[in-house]
């Protein structure tokens, strides 16, 4: 490819896929509301933008092949603070992928989309939308406008439903949710490099054994995980104790973000779940 364009390219997700993103494309150009990262990759080029605004994210896809779209605000938080970076910033970056003719969206959407879901269930990518915050609601809407855009107007879309993502399992959620650096790298390469994949929603998770999700509907994506958070099960889960069907926030596929009230932060919720559990 010639040009990929890369959003949230300052982010924790963003900044471990740079490097490989840059190996797939002659240009990469990375995009964030942050400043610029100390150093770039030789083909990289950097435009500090705001993705909520529509005059500075269209000029950086023009020419572009793909968009990989991991730019947003990446927890809960009132309505209004989410409104301009994750809803309008998704509808501007499929908007301008279509002025300029990309062929695709890869779109970090979260298991926030159907975080009411229940844990126990064992859902596949076709399970109807359960937000469990205003942030999940956002990964809604950009998912349902990424199926409008494929039927209407021919842009394909992967959206990936990431659930922990993090360099290793930080908590005992994290058993069943926890998605790897690497396995990460490889969903979204496959993402990108499949023939065709006109509207497709998948799991960001690794092959863990305790996985509450299923991608078995998608296996035309290509995504063959490789790590297993069971790996580290004697060490976050040494003296297992019996769980509590009255706590939402094991009951539920959102975690923490399916208790908190809406508005408030849930990874804020995650880090005192994982401080009881140290």
């Amino acid at each position: 490819m010639k040009k990929i364009v890369l959003t949230g390219a300052c982010g924790a997700l963003g900044t471990v896929l740079r490097k490989p993103l840059a190996g797939m494309a002659e240009t990469l150009l990375s995009t964030d509301i942050a400043e610029a990262p100390a150093e770039l990759l030789p083909n990289e080029t950097f435009v500090q933008a705001d993705i909520a605004e529509m005059d500075q994210v269209a000029p950086l896809l023009e020419g572009a092949d793909m968009v990989v779209h991991f730019g947003a605000v990446v927890d809960e938080a009132p309505f209004e603070e989410l409104l301009g970076p994750n809803y309008i910033g998704a509808y501007n970056v499929w908007e301008a992928a279509y002025r300029h003719g990309l062929k695709r969206v890869i779109y970090a959407s979260s298991i926030h989309a159907v975080g009411m879901c229940e844990t126990a269930a064992g859902i596949d990518t076709r399970e109807p939308h359960r937000p469990d915050t205003f942030y999940g609601l956002a990964k809604c809407f950009a998912e349902d406008m990424g199926r409008m855009y494929w039927e209407r107007r021919g842009l394909e879309a992967v959206c990936l439903r990431i659930l922990s993502c993090t360099a290793e399992p930080q908590n005992v959620r994290a058993l069943s949710t926890w998605l790897s650096y690497g396995d990460l790298v490889r969903l979204v390469t496959a993402s990108i490099k499949a023939h065709t994949v006109g509207f497709t929603v998948a799991y960001g998770i690794s092959a863990n054994d305790r996985a509450p999700v299923s991608n078995h509907t998608v296996p035309f994506l290509g995504y063959v995980p490789q790590d297993n958070a069971e790996d580290w099960a004697d060490k976050l889960q040494p003296d297992p104790a019996p769980g509590n069907p009255g706590d939402i926030a094991q009951m539920r596929l959102g975690g923490p973000f399916a208790a908190v009230p809406l508005g408030e932060s849930g990874i804020a919720a995650i880090r005192r779940m994982t401080e009881s559990e140290g």
